[in-house]
């Protein structure tokens, strides 16, 4: 199974198994981590674009089945979101071409998304 298609079965599934937050405000304790994804997200999402990947919406899709399956409190929502934009907005101010560097910055990303995809699923799934 290709890297992508890897990841995107992985982050599936950790939307589909993270429990319902019974109270919205609470941060979970795999909150650090979920903000790690977030930015992942934003970062590839920019990135693949950029490389000509013709995904569309999918990292971003990908990012509100996350926050969908969280149920947070707005502040939370506004905080993933940030989160997500800076990984988009971090590579936008940097990379005006796909290059060699992206393309292995894709790589990494893809491998770190899906570690810490797997570590919540593992610790905190359903």
């Amino acid at each position: 199974m290709s890297r992508l298609r890897h990841l995107l079965a992985i982050l599936v599934l950790l939307a589909a198994s993270l429990p319902a937050a019974a109270n919205p405000a609470d941060a979970p304790p795999y909150e650090k981590d979920l903000h790690r994804l977030a930015e992942i997200l934003g970062a590839v999402h920019y990135l693949r674009e950029l490389c000509e990947a013709d995904e569309g919406q999918t990292w971003r899709s990908l990012m509100q089945q996350l926050i969908d399956a969280e149920n947070p409190s707005p502040e939370r929502r506004a905080r993933l979101v940030n989160s997500f934009n800076r990984g988009y907005h971090g590579f936008q101010q940097s990379y005006r071409r796909c290059t060699e560097t992206a393309v292995h910055v894709i790589g990494s990303y893809m491998d770190e998304g899906s570690e810490i995809a797997q570590r919540i699923a593992s610790r905190y799934g359903r």
